[in-house]
């Protein structure tokens, strides 16, 4: 199950503040600024600094 539509809408990296996007596997929402990718647990997004990692 993917993440409502609706949170996607208002979730942004808590970071930088830019929008995030889902990535192709649904297991995580990618900052299009900073690249952090944030993890989908139990189809809740953990908008963690530290619990993201950073991909190119």
């Amino acid at each position: 199950m993917a993440v409502n539509a609706e949170l996607l809408e208002i979730l942004v990296c808590p970071l930088c503040k830019a929008p995030v996007t889902p990535i192709d596997d649904d297991e995580g929402l990618k900052c299009g600024q900073c690249h952090r990718v944030y993890p989908i647990r139990d189809d809740i997004p953990v908008m963690l600094v530290d619990e993201a990692r950073i991909e190119e």
